[in-house]
């Protein structure tokens, strides 16, 4: 991980606990949580389809169809550390669907071809 993004630190630590088996800090989390949806936006820009994980964050990104008020008509929700797991590249969209770790509702949410994410 590169160190240019100024929670890749907090990632680099939660993934290694997390392979480690170890559930990380608290804040650790939050700000790995943080520092891989700000990646996310990075590398998807637009508004169309909004990743949420709470209580931690969520963004909008994806070229397409703004959303401007209400519930989004595109929306991906995980828990904290799955989300970590999927966007490091340590769990799969598919498995993550499959096993239900990852809710995803609209025809846009179909983000797999954005992991893992780049820190730097």
């Amino acid at each position: 991980m590169s160190s240019a993004h100024p929670n890749s630190d907090a990632v680099a630590t939660a993934v290694r606990e997390l392979d480690l088996g170890v559930v990380p800090h608290r804040d650790v989390v939050r700000d790995a949580v943080r520092a891989l949806l700000t990646a996310l936006a990075r590398r998807a820009p637009g508004r169309s389809v909004e990743v949420r994980v709470p209580p931690y964050g969520a963004v909008q990104c994806v070229a397409g169809p703004r959303h401007t008020r209400g519930t989004p008509p595109n929306v991906v929700e995980t828990d904290p550390l799955t989300w970590i797991r999927l966007a490091t590249g340590r769990l799969s969209w598919a498995e993550a669907r499959a096993t239900g770790k990852v809710s995803a509702s609209g025809i846009r949410t179909d983000i797999s071809d954005l992991f893992p994410l780049d820190l730097s």
